[in-house]
């Protein structure tokens, strides 16, 4: 069923555990990456593992968007506060994604990073929130069009995670 551009959520859909398996691994092998890295540390430390989850991960789904960019853009204009107002940030995003995934391995500008991380993934949370409560039924384009998973509350959780995360390395730093 279609109302003006948005697809209104079927009963059904997001329900089964098995359409978000993509996601499920990704998260995993992205926390298998990051207690190798750490593991190779001195020093095993909480926000070294941090790191390089957030890193790992961060680059997982900037290339899953890097895919298919002009296809993220479109999906991305459906939810995202700031796609809708220009089609160049749905560009810009994954680069941006990629930038910080590499910044968090790098341990580069560390508070910049967290901030970035926080403004960001913060501003996407609110855009989720407003199309889950417009019934928004779509693939999120979180993981580009090569992997289906819908728009979710599992993709909230993302975006709230990742700002938790950065918040938390922002409090130690």
């Amino acid at each position: 069923m279609t109302h003006a551009g948005v697809h209104v959520r079927q009963a059904d859909r997001g329900k089964s555990i098995g359409e978000y398996w993509p996601l499920f691994a990704l998260v995993i092998v992205s926390g298998l990456a990051a207690f190798a890295v750490a593991a190779g540390f001195k020093d095993f430390a909480m926000k070294t593992l941090m790191h390089a989850y957030m890193g790992v991960f961060l680059i997982f789904f900037a290339l899953l968007k890097l895919f298919d960019l002009r296809g993220f853009r479109n999906g991305f204009a459906m939810y995202d506060l700031l796609a809708r107002q220009s089609s160049n940030w749905g560009f810009v995003y994954p680069f941006i994604e990629l930038g910080l995934g590499l910044a968090y391995l790098a341990f580069a500008w560390p508070a910049a990073t967290y901030i970035l991380t926080i403004v960001v993934f913060s501003f996407g949370a609110l855009g989720v929130v407003l199309a889950l409560r417009r019934g928004l039924d779509i693939a999120c384009p979180c993981m580009g069009n090569v992997l289906s998973v819908p728009l979710s509350t599992v993709t909230l959780t993302e975006d709230i995670a990742m700002v938790v995360m950065a918040a938390g390395l922002l409090a130690g730093y």
